[in-house]
């Protein structure tokens, strides 16, 4: 939404889990008074035209004002290729501050394109850290928390890490999880399971007893011939405890059929999705028994949703899930993901509770603060005003 005569917060998104971050936070700058005027950018890092488009719908998000169409490639190219088609967008529209959302190679380079136009740089979801520097997206996250000139956090913790790295307290600001704002907004139209794999042909009465969820990624455990193999027989092994739901990404199945695992995915306790929308995947979460998953987001829905997950991960940027939360980290051990899943079974799963201010208005925090502070800023620095 823009205003006449007034620059935008531009705001940016790049691929999937951006869009669940970014849609409370344009409705909460659209109903703030005054009104704060936005300009949406897709970078295009991650782009399918049919998913987006349900998505979008779903989450009642406001289609693009500009697509950049990045595309997909290395890192290097990638974050480059956003830096140069991001930065004519600054020159056409100005900005009031760039506000990026997340750790994806988008996040960072819009970010770096901003700090060094003197821009504001406001980081929605900032000081999350896992201690894993392997990780592209950790990188992605200090570097842009470093230059951010807000730092608004889902949880206390993130506080102690933004601390470590020498980031001023003041810079800080804990208003909740903008991602926890979308999924109670979007519970009432969550997709239910039964009807979901009746639609995909599917024999809904398998789940009628219980089902688990799994959703499986992450590069580090489906690229890797041997790790793949053995999630996926630990995986066929729970199936005959309790159905499970697989939603199953492109480049998993790509690898499941190239290391010739396809026939374990054949058996009854597996049901088959190819990707789901995010009410689709909201209904699956919401009637499942246990989520199995190594999805950074899937962890805070599940606690937000109070399902237990088990997280096949050695290490996760999101501990609140698991302090307080339904999360238990299993990692790649089959006989630490067969205990848990037995222990669910059994009834010993983790309750947990919902966090501190993952309340569904964590977005209404974030426009209340960023327009007090950006016409602090303005007043305090005239030429901000005009740049």
């Amino acid at each position: 939404m823009s205003i006449a005569g007034q620059k935008p917060v531009i705001c940016i998104v790049g691929a999937r889990p951006n869009y669940m971050k970014m849609a409370p936070i344009l409705k909460a700058f659209a109903n703030h008074s005054p009104a704060i005027p936005t300009l949406l950018v897709h970078t295009g890092q991650h782009y399918d035209a049919a998913m987006n488009d349900r998505l979008f719908m779903d989450l009642d998000l406001p289609h693009p004002d500009i697509n950049l169409e990045v595309g997909s490639a290395s890192h290097a190219v990638q974050t480059a290729e956003v830096m140069k088609r991001f930065e004519p967008v600054i020159e056409a529209h100005g900005a009031r501050a760039v506000l990026v959302v997340g750790d994806v190679n988008s996040t960072l380079a819009c970010a770096l394109v901003a700090i060094k136009r003197h821009i504001p740089v406001v980081h929605v979801e900032a000081g999350l850290r896992s201690g894993d520097r392997r990780m592209p997206e950790e990188i992605n996250r200090i570097l842009t928390d470093q230059m951010s000139d807000i730092l608004y956090t889902t949880e206390r913790s993130a506080h102690d890490n933004l601390a470590r790295e020498g980031i001023p307290a003041e810079r800080a600001v804990f208003v909740g999880n903008v991602m926890i704002d979308s999924l109670f907004a979007s519970r009432p139209k969550a997709v239910p399971a039964a009807r979901l794999l009746a639609d995909a042909g599917l024999d809904a009465s398998r789940i009628a007893d219980g089902y688990g969820v799994v959703t499986l990624h992450r590069p580090s455990n489906v690229d890797n011939p041997a790790v793949l193999q053995r999630l996926i027989r630990t995986l066929h092994t729970v199936s005959q405890r309790l159905p499970l739901v697989f939603a199953l990404h492109p480049r998993t199945r790509k690898n499941i059929d190239a290391h010739g695992l396809t026939g374990l995915l054949d058996s009854p306790g597996f049901l088959v999705l190819p990707p789901q929308g995010y009410l689709e995947m909201l209904g699956l979460m919401s009637g499942a028994r246990v989520v199995l998953t190594d999805s950074g987001g899937m962890q805070e829905e599940t606690t937000a949703l109070g399902v237990p997950c088990l997280t096949m991960r050695e290490n996760t940027e999101r501990p609140i899930t698991i302090d307080q939360g339904t999360n238990t980290m299993v990692g790649g051990d089959a006989e630490a993901i067969l205990r848990g899943v037995d222990a669910i079974l059994a009834g010993g799963g983790k309750g947990g509770r919902i966090p501190e201010y993952w309340d569904g208005r964590a977005a209404e925090r974030i426009a209340a603060h960023l327009s007090a502070w950006l016409a602090a800023h303005e007043a305090a620095t005239p030429e901000a005003a005009t740049a």
